[in-house]
């Protein structure tokens, strides 16, 4: 599939479940253009926690959005180490460590975006350690754990990123927290540098997916030059290649 027909696809089912979603009125009526902040995501944090892959995992790299604020204050909760990307990845050092041991405000609190900015420690890849567990939102997912993002392309950034850095691995489980009604039965278009989850949490069920798919790094051939100039730490990489 052309890259425009593919951009023009993914768009149509990011279109077909934001509106789903608020026909149902299971997310705040500006859902569109967002990660949905989904009716439900505690107790999808609840069940998430129940899995082995949660309560062995030390570090989690999980994404700044609304839908997710339940499993990063719980993370900061049980002791475990979070990282958080820094809008668009725009700075040096792009992500905000939040380390339980050092924070002296409630875990709830810190691990709002906006304070977390402020109480985080900014790390470049080179001072992180590796991630045991990822926590990605999604628009859509399938049964096969192929997912949809807003549209940004951040967190298969963030993905790339830190594979490339060879602090994500085979072994580091990716889960996405939704909604039932973000659950597809059907294929999602996919690109080449499109991650796949391991497993997919609702309120009431879990998904165990395929053999997950994920790219081996970043894939220079799919970033342009203006993607490139926008985040540093892209650029630093770029100038250390032969």
């Amino acid at each position: 599939m052309a890259r425009a027909d593919l951009h023009q696809a993914k768009a149509t089912v990011r279109a077909q479940i934001w509106d789903r979603l608020a026909r149902a009125q299971v997310v705040p009526p500006d859902v569109h253009g967002h990660i949905p902040d989904f009716e439900g995501a505690q107790a999808a944090t609840d069940r998430l926690a129940q899995l082995p892959a949660w309560k062995s995992a030390r570090i989690i790299n999980a994404v700044p959005d609304r839908a997710q604020l339940p499993v990063r204050a719980r993370a900061l909760a049980e002791g475990k180490v979070v990282y958080m990307a820094v809008p668009k990845l725009a700075t040096l050092e792009p992500f905000q460590l939040l380390d339980p041991e050092h924070l002296t405000i409630p875990p709830q609190e810190a691990a709002a975006h906006e304070i977390a900015m402020q109480v985080g420690q900014p790390v470049g890849l080179d001072r992180m350690q590796p991630v045991d567990l990822v926590i990605c939102g999604s628009v859509a997912v399938n049964r096969h754990g192929a997912r949809l993002g807003k549209g940004a392309g951040y967190s298969d950034l963030e993905v790339a990123l830190l594979t490339e850095a060879g602090l994500l691995s085979t072994a580091t489980t990716i889960v996405t927290t939704v909604h039932p009604l973000q659950v597809l039965n059907h294929d999602l278009p996919e690109s080449d540098h499109d991650f796949r989850v391991d497993l997919v949490v609702t309120p009431d069920d879990l998904i165990a997916c395929d053999p997950h798919r994920r790219p081996i790094g970043l894939r220079w051939e799919d970033l342009d030059a203006q993607k490139i100039e926008a985040i540093p730490a892209l650029r630093m990489l770029k100038s250390d290649r032969p």
